[in-house]
Formats: C-alpha cells, sequence, structure tokens
C-alpha cells in the first residue's frame, strides 16, 4: 500500500528485489512524512492515481470476499488510509500563550470529530440529555430507587440549565421549553438567544462524548455514595500580621 502511494518499489526477497540491488529510483517520494513509535503520516504522496485506484479497487474486491471478520476489518483499516486524506493544519499567534490555546482548541475539535466519526451526532446544547430523560418513566423500583431515578432527572437538566443561566435566560423555563418539544433537535441557541433545530444551526456533540460524560458522572456518584469517609486537606487559619508600631518619639505615650 506504501508503495502503491508514493510511487516507490517493495524491496523484499519475495518479490524478488533485494536491498543491495536498490538505486535512489526505487524510492517511493512523498511531500511529508512523519514517523512516531505507533504511526506512520504520509502527507501527499507522489504515487500514480491510477495505480492507487486500482489498489483500492483490489481492497474492496478482498472486503467483499472475506469470510472473516477480522480480515475484513483489517481490510477496511487499509481501504480508509489509502482513499482517505490527510491535511496539515497550521496554528500561528502573536504571542506564545495565544498559540498554546488555539492549539488547545484545534486538538480538542479534532478529537471531537474523531468521536463523531465513531459514534454519530446528537444535537448539543444539552438536548439529547434532555430527550434521554423519557428512558427514566420506564423503570419501575422501590421507593429508594424512584428517588435516584428523579436525582438522574435533575442531573440531566443541568447542562442546559447551566447554558440557559450563562447566557442570561431563565433555566427553568428553557428547560421546560426544551423538554415541552416533539422535536428531538429543537433546543436553545445561547450564542443568537433563540430557540431552533440545533442541528440544523450547527449546535452538535459527538455521541461519543455525550455517554462517556453521562456514564463517568453516574460512575463518580456511585463512588461517592459507597464512600465511608473522605479525606481533604485542612484549611489551616493564619494570624493576621501585626500592626506596624505607631509613629512617634520614644517615650512618648
Amino acid at each position: 500500500d506504501i508503495s502503491v502511494l508514493t510511487g516507490g518499489q517493495v524491496i523484499s526477497e519475495e518479490v524478488g528485489f533485494k536491498l543491495e540491488n536498490a538505486t535512489l529510483n526505487d524510492l517511493g517520494r512523498a511531500k511529508r512524512v512523519v514517523v512516531d513509535k505507533d504511526n506512520t503520516t504520509i502527507v501527499d504522496g507522489k504515487g500514480k492515481e491510477n495505480d492507487i485506484q486500482g489498489r483500492i479497487n483490489e481492497i474492496k474486491a478482498a472486503v467483499e470476499k472475506s469470510t472473516s471478520d477480522y480480515d475484513r476489518e483489517k481490510l477496511q483499516e487499509r481501504l480508509a488510509k489509502l482513499s482517505g486524506g490527510v491535511a496539515v493544519i497550521h496554528v500561528g499567534a502573536a504571542t506564545e500563550t495565544e498559540m498554546k490555546e488555539k492549539k488547545a482548541r484545534v486538538e480538542d475539535a479534532l478529537h471531537a470529530t474523531r468521536a463523531a466519526v465513531e459514534e454519530g451526532i446528537v444535537a448539543g446544547g444539552g438536548v439529547a440529555l434532555i430527550r434521554a430523560q423519557s428512558a427514566l418513566e420506564r423503570i419501575r423500583g422501590t421507593e429508594d430507587e424512584k428517588v435516584g431515578v428523579e436525582i438522574v432527572r435533575r442531573a440531566l437538566e443541568e447542562p442546559i440549565r447551566m447554558i440557559a443561566q450563562n447566557a442570561g435566560a431563565e433555566g427553568s423555563i428553557v428547560v421546560a421549553r426544551v423538554r415541552d418539544s416533539k422535536d428531538k433537535n429543537f433546543g436553545y441557541n445561547a450564542q443568537t438567544d433563540t430557540y431552533e433545530d440545533l442541528v440544523k444551526a450547527g449546535v452538535i456533540d459527538p455521541t461519543k462524548v455525550t455517554r462517556t460524560a453521562l456514564q463517568n458522572a453516574a460512575s463518580i456518584a456511585g463512588l461517592l455514595l459507597t464512600t465511608e469517609a473522605v479525606v481533604v486537606e485542612k484549611k489551616e487559619d493564619k494570624p493576621a500580621p501585626a500592626a506596624p508600631p505607631g509613629g512617634g518619639m520614644g517615650g512618648m505615650y
């Protein structure tokens, strides 16, 4: 695959080509290659487009013929690497602090995009969690368990409630209006102070991020409930500094 992508010659005894016989003309070419302990990233390989497309078609045919789930998964990974693209994002700023801030935002966006590719997207702004409240209606349990259900129900409202309050709106009103809507993507856009279809407005969250946030919150809450004692750092009361002596000559009161 790398040979086709870069236009190089495969050097292997299996194809009857040994390393000692290789010349510079046998090497592949690319605009940039980044190699670390886990990955090799090739940017703008100089392989022929027809050869790359031919290789892609070969792998697609192999995927259809494969009867092994493992082999099919590996073939699909190869297909994605050959048919996908690589982008280089340049981040610059006037100061180092600003540059680090921008770099962190770009990295967060990349992680969110990868998560969205894995499990899809949902409406952002806490709307997906409000919609998840309907799953609690099917839970039947003891009185103690019902208390827990109500705690979870309230917790699912907190993200949208805080978004509304930070935008200067009344959280309870926003929660009620969003919950009453039959449109699953209907929500409150804090940036424009409007109610609309958040997916069409581009206010979205990766499903994986929303799901793991809820699971992690539940895990931490369960841990605290079963904890008998919590150790915290004791705050020490520091004595106030002594007042400086008053002015005047010695012996005077």
